[in-house]
């Protein structure tokens, strides 16, 4: 081979190996995190637009970041680190060598920095609303714990409280310490602090100084004015996710040094596996290696982006399939009312269409007035081509031709693709689309759209509606009014309060409330839309009693629709509204209501409905979340029902829990969950969420939930007592809620494929249960948990299996042959139903029973576990594992606690009394039997 060959093979290799590269390059934007070579790449960081400029907190976010780098690849024993973050911050900050946005939004940021709305808390936490094992949603950080280096005594470095929240989002682990349960008994019958790992060591404080622990506890609260602190210098090296601030914590809490008997949320929801077990098992550690050598990593590379001017274009399909099932005239009715009410002002928007070939509608146009919305509407297709063929390609390519108009390339644009085509073609496009910057939200139209459309979304990071081909269905104009511009100004944003669509009957009406609160109310628009060419009466009353009519409405009959704007901030209050069907025949009468926020000094009610994944294969249910907040903090008690509507047949309604059961795994923090598992058919399914909440419930919690880095109050240093600042309050007034509120929410959609046709056997179990606890009651013990259904959460099962064991890792790993208890007379009820169950240990526990080698058998803790089953014997996953100890062994110490150290000394006080009396009343009687044997023996002698 001659040396020009080598050459040529060499070029042809490296040419190769470029296109490899950058291939991967491309599969890997928009994806989010991604760990390559020990690195993770792609972290988001987001500064909201309301927090104000301070260049000090890119700084500190940097310095955080760096040291939490270092200290998790050292507490991963050199597996992990961080190579490359992005800082997003506000469109009104300074840029300095700051880089246009691409995909990024602060909506898909994994990290958001923000204030709480009015929270004095700077407690950092993490949103945590799957299961053990499972990412979460993203870390909060707060301006002021960023800045404040006077926080750090209390909850450490940043860096470290980083890694602690980090293991949160990114491992699914939860946290080691438990405020609301301090203490517990272990399983020698001793009162120990609840802690991880036991190594950790401290005292007892009184308001006067150091004092044994039988002095602070009081029943299950330490007394008021006592505390645990923790010495300052300790030998334990773990763990990380209980108290990340000591300085000798390095590590994760593994199978040897972690706590099982502590009362945290580490052990009920990752069934007292340690933190470090559930790791190193995440896909991280299942595809990367330790590194070799003693070096450290380099440090992370940051780079800062900034959004620009926002930019969106309309991808619309004209082929002839847009022509049936009214999806022309549909698409136009919701295009209007997105161009007309929801896009934000300053906006450049385009148009684009698509059959074959694409074609520019319209250029850029930016938004400044009501006659640019309306100049752009007007460019809206009115016709479908003749051509049935739709290339999806073709019409994105002319939608980048649009957006590159304004500054050369397509960064942090976002198309909106609307379509009912079938294109088998998209993978052609799709490493172009993904690289080109921009985010596609598709919109699907029918039941022949291809399967793959939702890739272009999911690479980019937007998101995919279903609309079905229903003409009461408002699910186009819920996905319009669901896209935002994402920068996390809710202030800004337009908030959906009322989405309804009914067949009507000749001469009949559609009547509905709809209310609008404190937290909304300006620019509130009322939008009605109709199917056939017959105008509908409308009468609109606010709260006052005030009239108004279809003529106070500006129509647009040749879209089919009438809209009233209410100048300044509408009344807070009940809105009703009647829509009368003045035509001969049956049409669709549609309402939405949009409004945006009163003020910018409250937040308003939002809430956010997705789902777990966009696609599952029968028979795996698909989770439904809706995130209920006002700002940050969790609005409780409220109705939320979802509406899943498919392809073909009626919509399935569905009611949402905030239980701590089920599909939900936190109960009372705002994510309100449930399964769905009602598969029709195979196909897309489209959803929308409505919450809805009554004004004489209570709504907020006083406080953020989540999985919180701990504050501690103080520490022991060289025996001294070390006090921090006290710790602010999250908590917050209750307001009051005088006509409660009313949201709406559309969840995108999901995919289904496997779905039998007809009948098929039953194949859905009782879903496991993740809330049961175990209480000794004097010699028995006591269950409780929340009652499962025969269908995952619905229905009722028909009976339950309960096993114990005095070893853990028996119950772990062999539940089948730990101890059966006799549940003969426990029946399941209704699921969401509590459950309680008493049953007495000793009839179980004398009895033999395998140990693992190198396991004791003598024990004071007994394990208790459990699963549901149906009436066709499929049985639900084994529950989290509850502990309960046994009873008080012959040489034990007693329970130092103070009530019962009171309760002894009465018992003992009764009890010398007692004697004493018996003693009394012994002498007494001997005396007189004395005194009345003395009289007899005179009388003796006298006769």
């Amino acid at each position: 081979m001659t040396h020009r060959d080598n050459a040529g093979l060499v070029c042809s290799l490296k040419f190769v190996t470029l296109l490899v590269a950058l291939s991967l390059e491309l599969l890997l934007l928009g994806a989010g995190v991604q760990l390559q070579n020990n690195g993770y790449d792609g972290l988001l960081v987001a500064i909201n637009p309301q927090v104000p400029e301070n260049q000090n907190l890119i700084s500190n976010i940097k310095e955080m970041i760096t040291d939490a780098s270092f200290y998790l690849f050292n507490a991963t024993k050199r597996r992990v680190f961080f190579r490359n973050i992005k800082i997003l911050i506000p469109a009104t900050w300074k840029a300095n060598n700051c880089s246009k946005v691409k995909q990024e939004s602060y909506g898909k940021a994994n990290v958001i920095v923000t204030d709480q709305y009015g929270a004095r808390g700077d407690d950092p936490y993490t949103l945590q609303y799957r299961g053990c094992g499972k990412e979460g949603k993203y870390i909060h950080f707060t301006p002021n714990f960023l800045l404040s280096d006077n926080l750090t005594a209390g909850y450490g470095s940043r860096g470290r409280v980083f890694v602690h929240e980090w293991a949160h989002l990114r491992w699914g682990v939860f946290d080691e310490y438990n405020n609301d349960k301090p203490f517990y008994i272990d399983g020698q019958n001793q009162i120990k602090v609840t802690r991880c790992s036991s190594d950790i060591t401290g005292i007892f404080v009184c308001e006067k100084g150091p004092c044994p622990q039988e002095n602070c506890i009081i029943s299950k609260l330490f007394k008021e004015g006592c505390m645990f602190l923790y010495n300052s210098t300790q030998n334990a090296t773990a763990s990380i996710m209980f108290m990340q601030s000591l300085s000798s914590v390095v590590e994760f809490c593994n199978a040897s040094t972690h706590n099982q008997e502590a009362p945290n949320l580490q052990n009920q929801m990752c069934s007292l596996r340690s933190a470090w077990d559930i790791i190193t098992e995440s896909a991280d550690f299942n595809h990367s290696f330790p590194m070799n050598g003693t070096e450290l990593p380099p440090p992370p590379m940051f780079s800062l982006i900034q959004t620009g001017g926002k930019v969106v274009c309309l991808v619309l399909d004209v082929s002839s399939k847009m022509a049936e099932a009214d999806r022309l005239f549909r698409f136009q009715q919701a295009a209007e009312f997105y161009l007309m009410q929801i896009v934000e002002i300053h906006t450049f928007v385009g148009i684009a269409s698509f059959s074959s070939k694409g074609e520019i509608r319209a250029q850029l146009h930016q938004i400044n007035s009501d006659d640019d919305r309306k100049l752009l509407v007007s460019y809206l297709p009115t016709t479908v081509s003749a051509a049935a063929e739709a290339s999806i390609c073709s019409g994105l390519k002319k939608g980048f031709e649009v957006v590159e108009k304004l500054n050369g390339k397509a960064y942090g644009s976002v198309m909106i693709l609307v379509t009912s085509g079938d294109d088998e073609h998209i993978s052609n496009c799709l490493l172009t689309v993904v690289s080109s910057g921009s985010t596609i939200h598709s919109i699907a139209l029918g039941s022949s759209v291809v399967q793959n459309l939702e890739e272009l979304s999911h690479r980019t990071g937007g998101l995919q509606f279903f609309v079905p081909d229903k003409s009461d269905s408002n699910s186009m104009i819920d996905a319009f009014s669901r896209i935002s511009s994402g920068t996390g100004d809710i202030f800004q944003q337009r908030i959906q309060l009322e989405s309804m669509g009914e067949n009507v009957k000749p001469h009949h009406h559609l009547k509905n409330t709809v209310t609008v609160d404190n937290s909304v109310g300006n620019d509130t628009v009322f939008l009605v839309t109709w199917q056939s060419s017959g105008l509908p009466e409308i009468v609109l009353f606010d709260p006052d009693g005030r009239k108004y009519y279809t003529d106070n409405f500006i129509t647009n009959l040749a879209f089919r629709t009438a809209s009233l704007w209410i100048p300044g901030t509408a009344k807070p209050g009940h809105w009703i509204y009647t829509l009368n069907n003045t035509h001969h025949s049956l049409q669709a009468l549609k309402v939405t209501v949009t409004s945006r926020a009163s003020s910018s000094a409250v937040p308003p009610v939002t809430v956010e409905a997705f789902v777990e994944r966009d696609s599952t294969h029968f028979p795996h249910p698909v989770m439904i979340y809706a995130n209920l907040r006002k700002g940050f903090y969790p609005i409780l008690n409220a109705t939320v029902t979802a509406t899943v509507e498919p392809e073909t047949g009626d919509p399935v309604t569905l009611k949402l829990l905030d239980d701590g059961a089920g599909a939900d795994v936190i109960k009372n923090d705002g994510i309100y969950s449930r399964y769905f598992f009602s598969f029709a058919v195979n196909g897309r399914y489209s959803l929308k969420v409505h919450a809805n909440h009554s004004p004489s419930v209570r709504t907020l919690v006083h406080s953020i939930p989540g999985s919180h880095a701990m504050y501690v109050p103080g520490y022991i240093a060289n025996g001294n007592i070390q006090m921090n600042a006290p710790r602010k309050s999250v908590g917050r007034s209750e307001e009051e809620q005088k006509w409660g509120f009313s949201r709406i929410s559309s969840g995108g959609s999901f995919s289904v494929l496997g779905v039998p046709m007809g009948l098929h056997t039953d194949v859905f179990p009782p879903c496991k249960i993740i809330d049961l606890e175990a209480i000794k009651v004097e010699e028995k013990v006591t269950l409780s948990w929340t009652a499962p259904g025969e269908d995952f959460d619905q229905g009722q099962a028909t009976s339950y299996e309960i096993r114990m064991s005095k070893s853990l890792q028996n119950i772990q790993d062999d539940f089948n042959n730990a101890i059966l208890v006799n549940t003969s007379n426990l029946n399941p009820q209704e699921a969401g139903t509590r459950e309680i169950f008493t049953f007495s240990p000793k009839l179980f526990t004398n009895g033999p029973e395998h140990q693992p080698d190198g396991e004791t058998r003598e024990s004071h803790r007994i394990y208790v576990a459990i699963r549901a089953v149906d009436r066709n014997s499929l049985k639900s996953a084994v529950s989290n594992i509850a502990q309960a100890s046994l009873f008080i062994p012959p040489n034990s110490a007693p329970i130092p606690a103070r009530d019962y150290l009171i309760l002894k000394g009465v018992l003992t006080a009764m009890g010398l009394i007692g004697i004493i009396c018996l003693i009394i009343v012994g002498t007494h009687r001997t005396v007189n039997r004395k005194k009345r044997g003395d009289k007899k023996e005179n009388r003796t002698k006298l006769l």
